[in-house]
């Protein structure tokens, strides 16, 4: 991999990560087209924690309060603080599914699903589960109204997008919208819960750094990926506001079309 090609897959990932139409697939399907190569599940995983400093730069000031909260609320048990506590044990019970099956289904994930005929269905099918949960699910709750087991099953939804092509805001966005949030709630839950998550997938791909992995120009990719990534973010809450995901939904089944006519 030279310098130009991660700088194209950083702008791929940055731009595709948050957005709901999935990074992995387009990591997987942009180097093809190019004639490049599949860069690789440990090249994919490590620039996500460009995006993942995004979320992080983004959301700092949430964070901070819900950080602090919690652990204040953990030891007070005075109830001040009780949202706090309710939304970081949504998070960390939401990100166990992803973390367990990503360590049963390593070795499918690196090879087997890595599959561009694989990665177009999974684009086709689930943008159109995305179209129905936005277009039928109601907007009736904030995310303050969201319960841990409702939370938990957007975690086990996030699962989901350890197949390239289904795309981890949009499973999760997804499952939100069928629960009744609000597009700009179920968008910010879907970030906050992608912390955990991306962080512990880039971790453990570190190991292959030397091993497979050209260490500049992936860290050229992860910080170009993290300036694309936070400017993302900040259009996507700002779309939501306004719009549905219609525009996602059909950008995915013709690409998944495309995809399928050129494999």
């Amino acid at each position: 991999m030279n310098f130009f090609h991660a700088v194209v897959l950083g702008l791929v990932q940055g731009l595709t990560e948050f957005l709901p139409i999935s990074s992995s697939g387009h990591l997987l399907i942009v180097p093809k087209a190019l004639g490049w190569g599949d860069p690789g599940a440990a090249f994919t995983a490590i620039i996500q924690l460009g995006t993942m400093l995004a979320v992080l730069a983004y959301f700092r000031e949430d964070l901070g309060r819900i950080f602090s909260g919690a652990w204040k609320e953990f030891r007070r048990r005075d109830g001040q603080h009780a949202e706090e506590l309710r939304l970081f044990t949504m998070v960390a019970l939401g990100t166990v599914p992803i973390a367990i099956l990503g360590i049963v289904l390593k070795d499918q994930i690196s090879h087997g699903a890595r599959n561009l005929h694989l990665v177009a269905i999974a684009l086709i099918v689930f943008g159109l589960v995305m179209e129905l949960a936005d277009r039928f699910g109601p907007e009736r709750e904030e995310l303050d109204q969201l319960t841990v087991p409702r939370g938990v099953l957007v975690g086990v939804a996030q699962a989901l997008a350890l197949v390239p092509g289904v795309s981890r805001s949009g499973a999760t966005i997804s499952m939100s919208r069928a629960l009744g949030l609000k597009r700009q709630d179920a968008a910010r839950f879907s970030f906050l819960l992608s912390i955990p998550a991306v962080v512990l997938s880039g971790l453990f791909e570190l190991r292959d750094v030397g091993n497979g992995v050209d260490l500049a120009p992936t860290l050229v990719a992860t910080v170009v990926a993290f300036v694309t990534g936070y400017a993302s973010i900040a259009f996507l809450l700002g779309y939501l506001g306004r719009h549905g995901l219609t525009v996602f939904t059909v950008y995915r089944v013709a690409l998944g079309i495309a995809v399928l006519a050129l494999a």
